[in-house]
């Protein structure tokens, strides 16, 4: 059954990366634009706060397909989701209520994101990761 549960394990980080890996990606290519949608959620200093979640993203990314640093990358990754759930996602005060439903949607698929970090934090990469060893 332990081979199950490491394939299970593999399989988690491997969906995981694969939200936040693209995303990375993609926002290199819109450096400017990214920025320009933090300044006007009043992030300060916005083109820093770019390049930091492009590092966070696609580091923390690469660093779940390989299973290193696993409770480094889990708490890392899940305080940037949290970071960006509240800076994004405020449901609560947005007054038309369709657009709320969609922003409360992001908001809980977030909260679930956060959930499977925590689940990764506990459990560990499993034995098909290069961080395996630091895991024991």
């Amino acid at each position: 059954m332990r081979i199950l549960d490491d394939l299970a394990l593999l399989a988690g980080r491997l969906l995981m990366a694969s939200l936040f890996l693209p995303i990375g990606i993609g926002k290199i290519g819109n450096v400017a634009g990214f920025a320009a949608s933090l300044a006007t959620k009043g992030v300060p200093s916005p083109m820093l706060m770019t390049y930091l979640t492009i590092a966070v993203e696609v580091g923390g990314g690469l660093l779940l397909i390989l299973g290193v640093i696993p409770r480094i990358v889990a708490v890392v990754l899940a305080g940037f989701v949290v970071i960006a759930t509240t800076t994004s996602h405020i449901f609560w005060l947005i007054p038309d209520p369709a657009a709320a439903m969609g922003q409360q949607i992001h908001f809980f698929k977030n909260a679930a994101i956060i959930g499977g970090l925590l689940v990764y934090f506990a459990a560990g990469p499993g034995r098909f990761a290069l961080g395996r060893k630091e895991w024991n």
